[in-house]
């Protein structure tokens, strides 16, 4: 477009979102151009702010006519560049924040309307209330938008008793790329009316469209919950726990975190309040929680764990939180060794996942190939045992100069994705695709799916103007 005819779009943009709506001024759309990780940058046409799905869809209704690219943006904790603009200063960043309405709660059908805006958090604190509980856990739950979170299909720490977020969302509200809403909030329990358009939309990451609105599953509120530390000689040690831990605590096993010892020190270097949780260093820890509604004994549900680890040489030694207090500050660790990563610089930063029980071998097949290409890198591979889902991080080599990192750890990359294929496991298993992670998963999706992908894209999105350029090539 003239430069002119931006101008003018821009000027209409303005009349219609108002002086709170729209902001074009650098220093106002400084915290739009970054993503959580900050070693990214981007530069938008503009941010604009609808307030109402209506408003949404005018917005989108005039980049069509204008021939305008627009990426969606929720909470902006994404770490694959999905929601992050492109430097080229044409693309409009459309956040969702002042869409932040808690619609409705029923409490008897378990359900919860929301704006897409609404921070994770808020949403969590919101069914509270009504005693009830949105199980979805992230560390950016403070920050994140549920929006966000159904675009990229989110995970978290609880999946392996609640699932994912396509199995937390009951119905959606959708401005499709050619500014038609689709209102598909039904709170409906079992909905078998042929396709099921929600569930294509989720994991969309903005590419079909973008989701103003959801209605979400909700469950009981625990009302006992009990939180263990545990150190552990092995990896293959944590999956025969986990094995232990599913048997005897059945559906009540909420998270099973698995955490090498660098993380519990990366942890305390970023909050020094916390200390070291056992007399003895441990190559390996396993977070876990269990909770329930009703009369369970959960103290000796885990005591019964504990001891059959002990007894089995599985467990050398943990902790048991004996109030909510200590548990937080158990799960403090798990929250902090990220902000510690951080810290470090820009780093490898994956998001696979295998069978579960290929975890110890894929952990050890993964590091023998890093440390043959990079012997003074530094792995860092943490996850959700109960999924399967893995963070197999790699920190660069200390001395190693800022200009080499980002080629050296993209090598790196290749190789844990080569070694990756042999387990037929996923380089994506809750971040998405993004833009950084486009060329790895084009490069491993059959003909067939290439095609269905391509076509779903063409369907939604003919003009190709709905967050271009990611999962797909732009068209």
């Amino acid at each position: 477009m003239a430069s002119h005819d931006i101008t003018a779009f821009l000027d209409d943009l303005a009349g219609l979102l108002g002086k709170r709506g729209l902001l074009r001024d650098p220093d106002a759309m400084a915290r739009y151009i970054s993503d959580w990780a900050g070693d990214r940058l981007g530069m938008p046409l503009a941010v604009a702010r609808p307030a109402s799905t209506e408003e949404v869809a005018e917005v989108v209704t005039l980049c069509r006519r204008n021939g305008i690219r627009m990426v969606p943006q929720g909470g902006h904790t994404g770490l694959v560049a999905g929601a992050l603009p492109e430097a080229d200063g044409g693309e409009l960043v459309i956040s969702l924040e002042r869409l932040n309405r808690i619609r409705e709660i029923d409490p008897v059908n378990f359900t919860m309307s929301v704006d897409a805006g609404c921070v994770l958090d808020t949403v969590k604190q919101a069914a509270a209330e009504h005693d009830c509980d949105f199980p979805l856990s992230l560390g950016a739950q403070g920050s994140c938008q549920i929006g966000g979170n159904i675009a990229t299909n989110a995970g978290g720490l609880n999946v392996l008793r609640h699932g994912m977020m396509r199995q937390l969302v009951l119905g959606l509200e959708v401005v499709l790329p050619d500014g038609r809403i689709w209102n598909g909030l039904h709170a409906l329990h079992k909905d078998n009316r042929g396709y099921a358009l929600d569930q294509l939309l989720l994991g969309s990451e903005g590419t079909l469209g973008i989701v103003t609105g959801a209605v979400l599953r909700l469950c009981p509120r625990p009302e006992q919950s009990r939180t263990a530390l545990l150190g552990l000689p092995s990896v293959e040690a944590v999956v025969a726990l986990y094995g232990l831990a599913r048997r005897g605590c059945s559906d009540l096993l909420t998270a099973f975190e698995l955490i090498p010892r660098r993380c519990i020190e990366l942890a305390m270097e970023a909050t020094p309040s916390l200390r070291d949780p056992m007399d003895a260093a441990h190559p390996w820890y396993v977070l876990m929680e269990v909770d329930a509604t009703g009369p369970v004994d959960l103290d000796a549900m885990v005591e019964q764990l504990v001891e059959r680890g002990l007894e089995g040489g599985l467990i050398l030694d943990g902790v048991l939180a004996a109030s909510e207090a200590q548990a937080q500050q158990l799960w403090q660790f798990r929250e902090s060794m990220l902000e510690g990563q951080r810290r470090r610089g820009e780093h490898l930063r994956t998001d696979i996942s295998v069978p579960i029980s290929a975890i110890p071998a894929f952990v050890e097949a993964a590091g023998r190939a890093v440390t043959t290409a990079s012997p003074h890198a530094e792995i860092i591979a943490y996850g959700h045992v109960g999924d399967g889902n893995l963070h197999f991080n790699v920190l660069p080599p200390a001395d190693m100069a800022e200009a080499d990192k980002r080629d050296h750890l993209h090598d790196l990359e290749e190789r844990i994705f080569a070694v990756l294929d042999g387990f037929d496991g996923s380089i994506s298993a809750e971040h998405g695709i993004g833009r950084t992670k486009q060329a790895a998963y084009l490069a491993r999706l059959s003909p067939v799916e290439h095609e269905l992908a391509e076509g779903i894209k063409a369907l939604f999105d003919p003009e190709g103007l709905m967050n271009p350029g990611r999962i797909l090539p732009p068209r």
